[in-house]
């Protein structure tokens, strides 16, 4: 039993991946629900909570608190959604929630530019000009974001357990790395890690009934120090 996050860029075949891992172990695979249950039980307009977690915040945002405060319920919504175990999540900001759970594994998916052009290319049908510049801004808003509300970078490999370029390892085999890592004792959950899941869960309750207070940000933990395996 465990918990997956993976971190994905655009058309990097994470969500891919994703799916077909919890097809494998048997587990609940899950993305855009977290916004939705966000927005129903927050009553907030979805398309607020999509651009809070998508669009880096600017200065005046964090000063007024608005975007931290739709980050405090997508962050209630989600961890209401992990603590029953036995899910895998596809989606930005997933790891960065779960420090101290010893029994979550992160991981994160990465793909050539020109791979991930191309596939931008066929369907969306715009030119390789065009594809390369949603990519790339894609990408830097995602790591604004970040650093932004945390002072951390998506692409800092300390943030994750397992780094798999999919290239020469097929997704395929990503989902057999993966499910195989998650089955390993050290991911296994204890009584210990559940009420450290339970605790975080109870914290960011807290975080979007009253946000804006001092003790309602999001209560990231991160490791500084690489342990992440990367995988070719």
């Amino acid at each position: 039993m465990a918990i997956i996050t993976i971190s994905r860029g655009s058309y990097s075949k994470g969500k891919e991946v994703a799916a077909l891992v919890a097809e494998e172990l048997g587990y609940r695979c899950i993305a855009r629900e977290v916004v939705l249950d966000a927005s129903k039980e927050f009553n907030i307009p979805e398309i607020k909570l999509v651009r809070a977690i998508h669009d880096a915040p600017s200065i005046l945002e964090r000063l007024t608190g608005g975007k931290e405060k739709y980050v405090a319920y997508i962050r209630s919504a989600l961890l209401k959604q992990l603590k029953a175990d036995n899910v895998v999540y596809h989606g930005l900001a997933g790891h960065f929630f779960l420090g101290g759970v010893k029994h979550a594994l992160k991981v994160r998916i990465i793909a050539d530019m020109e791979d991930r052009v191309r596939t931008e290319m066929r369907r969306e049908r715009v030119s390789r000009e065009e594809a390369l510049r949603v990519l790339t801004s894609d990408d830097e808003e995602r790591r604004k974001w970040s650093r932004s509300l945390y002072g951390i970078d998506t692409a800092d490999p300390c943030l994750y357990d397992l780094i798999i370029h999919i290239r020469d390892i097929t997704v395929d085999n990503a989902v057999f790395l993966i499910a195989r890592v998650a089955r390993m004792k050290r991911f296994e959950t204890t009584p210990e890690s559940q009420k450290m899941m339970e605790e975080l869960s109870l914290q960011a309750d807290i975080g979007a009934a009253f946000p804006g207070t001092p003790d309602a940000g999001p209560g990231v933990e991160v490791a500084r120090s690489c342990s992440g395996a990367r995988i070719r």
